[in-house]
């Protein structure tokens, strides 16, 4: 693609060289630059990518987008300065893989919870209502059947746009993606074009990053500032930040509730740990699902099916065919007959909605332990208070390790800890092995009893000291089981 043509969305301060030259490749990352490619200097958090131009040159990089102009320019090389790199390079990347995310119809969903879920149910769903997908999320990226590893909850923008360019090439019609608070303020989704978008709800989350909540919020609110009048957003009623999300949006707005009236609402009518039975807009169906958490997160799959102009009984006949997305709320079951669930909950709310669903399905006739802890070099707040939530509804809690990362584990339960009274501590104990930890709650579980692991859900890692080892929840328990 020709330089100019490529700066078509963008106004440069200026450029230096020649605009008419081929462009092979877009890049932020400096080691993957080829000849003939345009380089991409961002100001990361971490790194400066300005460092980076040389590198990029050398390794034949024909044009460089900065903010700042090298002070010894290289023959051959155009140079286009921008006032914001972070602000350009999402619509340079829509415009060099064709726009795809215009030949597509694009969900977003963002929220502190329920991201993955619904993302991945709506994917799932749609694929059995006989349309061809794409899914951007957490735990994988998949292109119609192709699974693409993730490797974070939204790729930079120029991987974005080469994904959803692979989408259209397999013949996509809709696509499904997260998009974190992190992606919408560093602007990976810039130059998007969405055709809806769902906010889930708003609790502490990533304060390590955008140090207020009321930051946070904001970078959640951008995403719906940003929606096109053709585009449609629904919102949760049943969270206090549900209208504040859509109060300057341009999309029709719809909302979904399960305790007051909304466009899309849905109540319990029996609920089990093999699923519920809802009655959703006055219609009624069966669930593999369960927490009422689970609900909202339905609720904002059926109301997103709908605004796409599916028929709602058609999409209630696939909603009664979805399964949990792995990792979240996944029940396994011991020989000894007490019942173990993974869940991703990392969150103190999190934590809370899932404990929740658990007690609505006890209803007091079993005993519920729960096994957590909390990320080390994350937001270090919201530690003592998830030791907190896990005591409130727990019969007996063990605080152990998640992933450390640079941190001592020991440390980071001390941390969680401090949040505990002497009364509370009665009912906890810590050990810093996360699989002797889930070992140790399947020795004191009894017939009837719910374990919660809880932290990790799909992830098969923990990482200490930067080194990411194999370990998996769900494996850890199975192998318990037929130990005991």
């Amino acid at each position: 693609m020709i330089l100019h043509e490529l700066l078509k969305n963008i106004k440069p301060i200026q450029i230096i060289g020649n605009e008419d030259i081929d462009i092979s490749g877009v890049n932020i990352d400096s080691r993957k630059i080829q000849k003939g490619h345009l380089f991409v200097a961002m100001r990361g958090t971490q790194v400066d990518g300005h460092t980076f131009i040389d590198k990029a040159q050398d390794l034949g990089a024909s044009a460089i987008l900065c903010e700042e102009v090298p002070a010894e320019l290289k023959e051959g090389v155009t140079y286009v300065q921008v006032a914001s790199t972070e602000d350009a390079v999402g619509k340079v990347a829509t415009v060099f893989y064709g726009n795809p995310s215009t030949k597509l119809k694009l969900v977003g969903v963002t929220g502190t919870n329920g991201k993955t879920t619904i993302a991945t149910l709506l994917y799932n769903m749609f694929r059995k209502l006989g349309f061809r997908c794409g899914l951007l999320s957490t735990v994988c990226n998949y292109i119609e059947g192709e699974a693409v590893p993730a490797s974070h909850t939204t790729p930079d923008p120029i991987e974005l746009n080469a994904l959803l360019a692979r989408m259209v090439e397999a013949g996509c019609e809709y696509a499904f993606m997260e998009c974190s608070s992190h992606a919408i303020h560093q602007k990976r989704i810039g130059g998007l074009k969405f055709t809806g978008g769902i906010f889930t709800n708003l609790t502490r989350d990533h304060m390590d990053y955008h140090k207020t909540v009321e930051n946070y919020r904001n970078a959640k609110k951008m995403f719906f500032d940003n929606l096109p009048k053709s585009a449609f957003a629904i919102t949760n009623a049943d969270d206090k930040n549900g209208m504040v999300m859509v109060q300057n949006c341009k999309a029709t707005i719809k909302t979904y509730s399960t305790r007051s009236m909304a466009d899309f609402r849905a109540r319990i009518l029996e609920c089990h740990f093999e699923g519920m039975y809802l009655e959703i807009n006055g219609r009624e169906v069966g669930v593999q699902f369960i927490g009422k958490f689970n609900v909202s997160n339905l609720l904002a799959v059926y109301g997103a099916a709908v605004m796409l102009g599916q028929d709602p009984e058609d999409v209630l006949v696939a909603m009664s065919t979805l399964k949990s997305v792995s990792g979240r709320l996944e029940p396994l079951r011991s020989p000894e007959g007490f019942t173990a669930i993974v869940d991703y909950a990392h969150t103190p709310d999190a934590l809370e909605n899932v404990l929740k669903a658990i007690h609505e399905v006890l209803d007091g006739k079993g005993q519920v332990i729960t096994v957590c802890g909390a990320g080390g070099n994350r937001d270090k707040g919201k530690r003592p208070l998830m030791a907190q939530e896990a005591v409130k509804q727990s019969d007996k809690v063990i605080i152990t390790s998640d992933n450390p990362r640079f941190e001592d584990p020991q440390d980071i339960i001390n941390d969680m800890l401090a949040g505990l009274d002497k009364q509370q501590m009665k009912k906890v104990i810590s050990i810093v092995d996360r699989r002797e930890a889930i070992r140790t709650a399947c020795m004191l579980a009894q017939k009837g009893d719910v374990i919660l692991v809880a932290g990790k859900g799909h992830e098969d890692y923990q990482e200490i000291q930067g080194v990411k080892h194999h370990f998996d929840d769900k494996e850890v328990l199975n192998e318990v089981f037929t130990s005991i």
